[in-house]
């Protein structure tokens, strides 16, 4: 069963290649899926149940944040691009927010990164960087731009969204897919399992983890 869930997740995954970028996916797939294997199998320092890498990255208006900030926090990390269909299915219908604002008022950080790089699909900074986190009514603690992919990379990040769940005592608690529904359709969100939600509430009433890593599903990261 979890070999089958697995493979779907990656065939979703590739699908998502073609439809999550307005340049160069379309006849690349090959492409983008190396070097997404290519992240994955080099340079990943985060571990599950291992120290998550501490970094340093800034937000729109230059303000520097590190993970190590928010020692004695939970925190959630969303690697994100805009223009990605199975990010807008979560931004569009609105669940990406109600995330973030209900972790963040149960005092936990959510933190947004962007790994694409500049010139690529989903890179903003600035003004327009601004402009859409607005539009998109963004809710997070901070949004982060990671041109060089060198944290995206660290963390062997390959799709958006890649979502991570980081313990007040700086373990990495989960790493994979936001949910168990690899679809760009919004109307799958209510039946879906909510692997961030699953690993955030067993960990804060102190309950095993019961699924600590899945496969992320979704548009290629725009390294």
């Amino acid at each position: 069963m979890k070999k089958t869930l697995l493979s779907l997740f990656s065939i979703v995954a590739l699908i998502g290649l073609v439809g999550c970028s307005g340049e160069a996916d379309s006849g690349a797939t090959s492409e983008n899926s190396s070097k997404a294997d290519e992240t994955s199998a080099t340079a990943v320092s985060a571990k599950v149940d291992e120290t998550a890498p501490d970094f340093t990255l800034t937000d729109a208006t230059g303000t520097a944040h590190s993970l190590s900030d928010f020692k004695g926090k939970y925190v959630v990390l969303e690697w994100i691009n805009f223009d990605c269909p199975f990010v807008k299915k979560h931004y569009v219908e609105g669940n990406m927010q109600r995330l973030q604002n209900k972790y963040i008022d149960e005092g936990a950080v959510w933190l947004s990164i962007c790994s694409s790089a500049p010139g690529k699909q989903g890179y903003f900074e600035g003004e327009e960087l601004t402009s859409r986190m607005e539009a998109e009514e963004w809710m997070g603690t901070a949004y982060l731009n990671d041109p060089t992919g060198k944290v995206g990379k660290l963390y062997g990040a390959t799709n958006t969204p890649h979502m991570f769940v980081i313990g007040p005592n700086g373990e990495l608690l989960y790493a994979g897919a936001i949910d168990d529904t690899p679809s760009t359709k919004a109307s799958d969100i209510p039946t879906s399992t909510n692997y961030v939600v699953a690993t955030i509430d067993a960990a804060m009433k102190g309950d095993p983890i019961e699924t600590k890593a899945t496969a992320a599903y979704g548009c290629s990261v725009k390294y």
